[in-house]
């Protein structure tokens, strides 16, 4: 299943990331960040849980690209992603709860932080307020059943919904006020910290998918669109989800790694997360 890399954004809604989301013009207006990020962030337990150990996964083939099909595909992901991180989350003292799941045709206005957002530029979406992954299929996304694309995007979201999990989000949410650059530093990191840790299942796995090394050096090539930015306007993919560069490097450090403790965005230099 081929997504138009183009078109491809997944991530956190901006009103559920932080609980004081600024408008464009306040955050520029807003005074100069505090200090360094929490240990929460920079510190996570989730860090010291080792390789995931989560090795098989049966990968359901999608041919036709129905919505039943994808559906089932993405259950059994699902499935696979439960068995794989619940285990590690609750060994970093953490209580594990499955997320919720709903595919979609058209963007729609359900759940708490609002619906699926307008006007195209985003496949996937993770809602901390009701620990729901909405995923966007369109006709147009079926062009290859191959696609490792569709595993990338979904082990993405669940890579929020872990960081929701383990405190980190909440760590976020501080009334101090930021700056606008602030702000969209901490979506970077947010959002390469949940590459990685899709690139974290899918090397654990990737003994079992029988894929050819093709496909992931073409999930390492893909190119990212428009997302929603922290200040809740539509901003340009490097502002708020970073360069490709640095989403390949992050996937790959991920799939290298086989754990989550190779994904501390938080401690790594600027010029790793831009």
């Amino acid at each position: 299943m081929r997504i138009p890399r183009l078109a491809l954004m997944a991530g956190v809604l901006a009103s559920s990331l932080f609980a004081g989301v600024l408008s464009a013009g306040a955050a520029q207006a807003a005074t100069v960040a505090g200090p360094g990020f929490k240990p929460v962030l920079t510190k996570s337990t989730l860090y010291k849980t080792g390789k995931l150990g989560f090795e098989t996964c049966e990968e359901p083939q999608v041919q036709s690209g129905s919505l039943d099909e994808a559906r089932l595909y993405f259950e059994a992901l699902l499935g696979c992603l439960d068995k794989a991180w619940g285990p590690k989350v609750k060994k970093a003292g953490f209580t594990f709860t499955k997320p919720k799941f709903r595919v979609i045709t058209k963007p729609d206005k359900k759940g708490k932080c609002g619906g699926f957002p307008q006007g195209g530029g985003v496949q996937a979406i993770y809602c901390r307020l009701d620990k729901t992954i909405t995923f966007l299929l369109t006709p147009q996304i079926v062009e290859e059943p191959t696609d490792l694309q569709l595993m990338a995007t979904l082990a993405h979201e669940y890579g929020h919904h872990l960081q929701y999990l383990t405190g980190m989000f909440k760590a976020l949410d501080t009334p101090a006020k930021k700056t606008e650059a602030r702000y969209l530093e901490e979506s970077r990191r947010v959002e390469l910290q949940a590459q990685c840790l899709s690139g974290v299942f899918i090397g654990s796995i990737w003994g079992s998918l029988g894929r050819p090394e093709s496909d992931y050096q073409l999930l390492l090539k893909a190119k990212h669109g428009l997302g929603l930015g922290v200040i809740g306007v539509r901003d340009s993919a490097d502002e708020t989800h970073a360069s490709n560069a640095a989403n390949s490097r992050w996937i790959k450090r991920g799939f290298d790694a086989k754990s989550a403790g190779g994904c501390n965005t938080w401690t790594a230099a600027k010029s790793q997360v831009s």
